[in-house]
């Protein structure tokens, strides 16, 4: 590629389209150049790959569990959580993921440490490059019935059975199945330290904002739309004004 014959504007829109892996082909090329405004771009990109080289260290940490499990023999390994165990209202959510081994998703985290704009990119991602995606989903009437951690086993429980891979290990975060007959372990903060349990943190939580933000266009003067049906103060002052919905968990509610 012959920089010099091109505009810093055509340089920029050219490296937009370009895969990371030929970085390393441009950077001595940019850096060459007798512009400085090109050199600057040499060196953003620089920076850039650097960063990326940090990013996929930190992804490949992630896959620990999964890869000790293929050690046994294991192939398809579900990583599996929740979101919604703790809100005043709403169902709650857990996802089931089977990822192909080795696979590489920039940024994939914990989704509480990441934005919901990023999020939502990594739920399109992870639904594109996923072996299986499952979804378990038990609404708020249930939870006042069994309560919040039945419930949330229950919703695990669907997930499971939703993959369209049948998994045979589960990495849990957190939680036992005990009416699943799949060999599992259960992972504290798993959601940091696996990526199957990060991808299905992201996929719960996205689920069910999603579900939240269509309760907002049914009950407005709540707020779900901005607080997910959690207990914060604009919502518990919501309730004392227009009271419960049909949504909420009465159990958690008790106190009101």
């Amino acid at each position: 590629m012959d920089f010099k014959a091109m505009t810093g504007k055509e340089i920029e829109a050219f490296l937009k389209d370009q895969v990371s892996e030929h970085y390393k082909l441009y950077i001595p090329k940019l850096m060459e150049d007798e512009r400085s405004a090109v050199q600057k771009i040499g060196l953003k990109l620089q920076k850039k790959l650097e960063k990326l080289s940090t990013e996929k260290k930190r992804v490949e940490s992630l896959w620990f569990y999964e890869k000790e499990l293929a050690k046994e023999g294991y192939r398809m390994i579900a990583g599996l959580d929740e979101a919604g165990r703790g809100p005043l209202a709403g169902p709650v959510v857990a996802a089931a993921v089977i990822l192909p081994f080795d696979l590489f998703i920039d940024g994939i985290n914990d989704s509480k440490k990441i934005s919901e704009k990023k999020r939502e990119k990594l739920y399109d991602i992870i639904s594109e490059k996923a072996l299986a995606v499952g979804v378990g989903i038990v609404e708020n009437n249930v939870i006042d019935e069994i309560n919040i951690l039945r419930a949330t086993e229950r919703a695990m429980g669907e997930a499971v059975k939703n993959l369209e891979i049948k998994s045979d290990f589960l990495l849990i975060d957190a939680v036992k199945l005990t009416d699943i007959k799949i060999k599992q372990q259960s992972v504290i903060k798993g959601d940091q330290k696996s990526i199957s349990i990060a991808a299905a943190s992201i996929i719960a939580k996205v689920t069910r904002d999603r579900i939240m933000n269509q309760y907002h266009e049914v009950f407005p003067e709540y707020g779900f739309v901005s607080h997910k049906g959690y207990g914060t103060k604009e919502h518990y002052q919501s309730i004392e004004k227009h009271g419960i919905t049909p949504i909420h968990r009465k159990s958690f509610l008790q106190n009101l």
